[in-house]
């Protein structure tokens, strides 16, 4: 039986009614699966699931979960970071072979933080096609509850284990205009906050917990706020920490000149327009006329250079 005839006879439920599953065509089918709550996961992806040939997941045991929820009885096999390498090859001589595949996480989005990705990578460049069937993410359902701005937003996923390692990574990020967004496991959620506050300053945060779950909270507050309220604290569950962007500094003419001034010392005028340039955001012709100005007012230092 091939693919489509064996996909045309498998069925899943919801609630009390039995349906078949539509076929899907041949290809890698990245599935997001619910966060917490089973109900939330999307018809497309019962069905997706339903008229696989085979799934792989991390843990057959959590997505079994799901399965037998939904009354979907498709073969599945375990991909993680630990046996990659190892079950990649039989992953591609499915796809060869003109089946279907669904990938899985435990939870959520598959690829976010998570090494999915270099299977995504190979199957492309094998020339498989790669369908991706939307659903639950805990970076998503977070920001969207959190209340700070959603405009612009950079998720940096997990921070390194040990503080050095995270107050570097952090002060990577520390003027970046964005609201920033991290996962964190519960027993360094205290210590992350507490690096967060001393390397990015006291902005609004949020820590948002459990979601989609029955005990799903989210508890604001400032950082040093937060990191008092877990300091010692390992709350249950998995969490996303979401921080405000940094306050806009307002650019007067005073810190540009300033600026300006010292990059003359010891730089040609073009030079020191482009690096005042890019370090204020100034348009370069602009920060460029301004240094001509000073230099020829005679206000740069005597020892700057000449373009």
């Amino acid at each position: 039986m091939d693919h489509s005839e064996a996909a045309s006879k498998r069925k899943y439920y919801i609630g009390d009614h039995s349906l078949t599953a539509k076929r899907i065509e041949p290809g890698l089918h990245i599935v997001s699966t619910p966060i917490g709550n089973l109900q939330d996961i999307t018809i497309r992806a019962l069905e997706t699931l339903a008229a696989s040939d085979l799934i792989a997941c991390e843990d057959t045991r959590v997505t079994g979960v799901l399965l037998q929820r939904y009354g979907i009885r498709t073969q599945m096999m375990t991909y993680h970071e630990h046996n990659a390498q190892k079950q990649r090859p039989k992953i591609l001589e499915a796809l060869t072979a003109g089946k279907a595949v669904a990938l899985v996480s435990d939870a959520g989005t598959p690829l976010i933080s998570d090494p999915g990705f270099r299977l995504v990578s190979d199957m492309v460049e094998q020339g498989h096609k790669v369908v991706p069937i939307p659903g639950a993410s805990a970076m998503l359902s977070g920001l969207v509850g959190a209340g700070l701005p959603s405009d612009t937003i950079l998720f940096a996923g997990f921070l390194p284990n040990k503080t050095h390692g995270r107050k570097k990574r952090l002060e990577e990020l520390k003027d970046i205009p964005a609201t920033l967004v991290f996962y964190e496991s519960p027993h360094r959620v205290g210590a992350s906050l507490a690096d967060m506050e001393e390397t990015l300053g006291d902005r609004a945060a949020v820590v948002a917990r459990e979601l989609t779950k029955r005990f799903e909270t989210f508890q604001r507050g400032t950082l040093s706020e937060l990191s008092a309220f877990f300091s010692g604290d390992r709350p249950k569950g998995e969490i996303v920490i979401l921080i405000s962007p940094p306050e806009e500094k307002e650019l007067t003419e005073v810190d540009a000149d300033a600026l300006l001034l010292e990059a003359l010392k010891d730089m040609p005028v073009s030079t020191a327009a482009k690096k005042v340039s890019k370090a204020t955001g100034v348009d370069r012709k602009t920060i460029y006329t301004r240094a001509m100005e000073l230099k020829n007012a005679g206000t740069a230092d005597e020892g700057s250079k000449s373009d």
